[in-house]
C-alpha cells in the first residue's frame, strides 16, 4: 500500500461528524479573509486564510472568500454538502435582513453589495451577514469569555472602538442596523475631532489611534519617552505591541496617557450600563490584548465608581475576551446556526 499523504493522515485525526450539521464562520476583513468550519461546542474543525486584496474589486473579494470557505471545509475533511449554513462577519454597515453589505470603508468603500446572496448562489448554502463587531461579540456570548450570560455589551477598543450589544440573548442590530456604534458616542463635549468629524466621541480619546495621537503631541511639545527609541521617525506609528512595551518599562509618558484613556473607557462603560443594564461586559480587541493588565483595573474600578446603583462586581464582572483572532469567526459561525439553519 502507498504512503498516505499529509493532508490524509490529517484528516483522519479530524472527529466524525456523522449526520451532526456544521456550519461555517467567515471573518471578512479589510487585509485578511478567515474562515473555519465550527462544531455545536464552537470547536474550529478545519480553517483557511488568505488575504482580501479590497483594491481588486468587489468580484475579486467575493471570489476569494470563496475559494477561502471551500477551503476551510477541505481542511475540515468534509464536503460543502455537510455545511447546514454560513455566517460572514464584515467591517461596516450590513443588512441581515438581505445580506447587503451597506456601507464598508475598510473594504475600499464598498457600497450596497449583495455579498449574502452572491455567497448563496457561489456556495449553495445560506448565508447570514452581520457587521464584524457584532459577530465577535456574539461569538464571546456563545463560546466565550461571556458564555453562560445572556444580556451582554461587548467594548473592542483598537484602531478605532467597536462594540456589541446583546439583551435577552438577542443580538441589537437596531432599526437601520447600526446599534452598537458605541465608538462614536460622545463622552467630551468638545473634546479631540474623531475620525468621523465630531468631537468628543470616545474613540477620539481612548482608541489606540488616540492614545498615539496624545503621545505624539506630547513628544512634539518635548516630553522624553522611550517611545522615541521604538518607532521610525519618518513614519511614526505606535502599535499595541509598542505600548505594551513601553509599560513594561514603566515609561511615564505612555503610562500617564494609557491610564487616562482607561479612565475616560470606565467613565464610558459606568453610562451603558445604567443605560443597558447587562449581566456583564466584555473587553477586546488589540489594545486590551497588549495593554489590558495596565487598562482593565482601572476601567474596572471606575466603572463601578459610575454606576447608578451599587453592584458588587462578582454580579456584573467586566470580562476580559478569550477567543482573540477567531472571535468573529465563531460569533458568526453560532449566529448562523440560530437564524440560517433549518429548525
Amino acid at each position: 500500500m502507498g504512503k498516505k499523504s499529509k493532508k490524509n493522515r490529517q484528516n483522519q485525526n479530524k472527529p466524525d461528524l456523522g449526520l451532526h450539521a456544521s456550519r461555517l464562520g467567515i471573518d471578512l476583513g479589510g487585509t485578511k479573509i478567515l474562515a473555519g468550519v465550527v462544531d455545536d461546542q464552537g470547536r474550529i474543525l478545519g480553517s483557511a486564510k488568505r488575504k482580501t486584496r479590497p483594491e481588486r474589486g468587489v468580484d475579486e473579494v467575493i471570489a476569494r472568500i470563496v475559494k477561502t470557505a471551500q477551503d476551510a471545509v477541505v481542511d475540515a475533511g468534509l464536503d460543502m454538502s455537510a455545511i447546514k449554513a454560513i455566517g460572514i462577519g464584515a467591517p461596516g454597515v450590513a443588512d441581515y435582513r438581505t445580506g447587503v453589505i451597506e456601507f464598508a470603508p475598510n473594504l475600499n468603500n464598498w457600497v450596497n453589495v449583495a455579498l449574502g446572496p452572491r455567497l448563496e448562489q457561489a456556495l449553495g448554502v445560506p448565508v447570514i451577514v452581520e457587521n464584524d463587531v457584532n459577530a465577535g461579540t456574539y461569538g464571546e456570548a456563545t463560546v466565550g469569555a461571556a458564555a453562560g450570560y445572556r444580556s451582554v455589551v461587548g467594548i473592542f477598543p483598537g484602531t478605532g472602538i467597536g462594540g456589541g450589544i446583546i439583551l435577552d440573548g438577542r443580538l441589537l442590530r437596531g432599526a437601520h442596523n447600526a446599534a452598537g456604534e458605541i465608538g462614536h458616542m460622545v463622552v467630551l463635549i468638545d473634546g479631540p475631532r474623531c475620525g468621523c468629524g465630531r468631537r468628543g466621541c470616545i474613540e477620539a480619546l481612548a482608541s489606540r489611534t488616540a492614545i498615539e495621537r496624545d503621545i505624539l503631541g506630547e513628544l512634539r511639545g518635548g516630553r522624553k519617552s522611550l517611545i522615541s527609541e521604538l518607532i521610525d521617525p519618518d513614519n511614526p506609528q505606535i502599535t499595541s505591541g509598542t505600548l505594551a512595551t513601553a509599560l513594561a518599562e514603566r515609561d511615564p509618558l505612555v503610562t500617564d496617557v494609557i491610564e487616562r484613556a482607561a479612565y475616560h473607557l470606565g467613565v464610558f462603560t459606568g453610562s451603558l450600563i445604567n443605560g443597558l443594564d447587562p449581566e456583564c461586559v466584555v473587553y477586546g480587541g488589540g489594545l486590551i490584548e497588549a495593554c489590558g493588565p495596565v487598562m482593565l483595573p482601572i476601567i474596572r474600578e471606575t466603572t463601578y465608581r459610575y454606576l447608578i446603583r451599587p453592584i458588587e462586581p462578582d454580579r456584573l464582572p467586566i470580562l476580559e475576551a478569550a477567543l482573540g483572532d477567531n472571535a468573529v469567526l465563531l460569533g458568526a459561525a453560532m449566529l448562523a446556526a440560530v437564524e440560517a439553519e433549518p429548525a
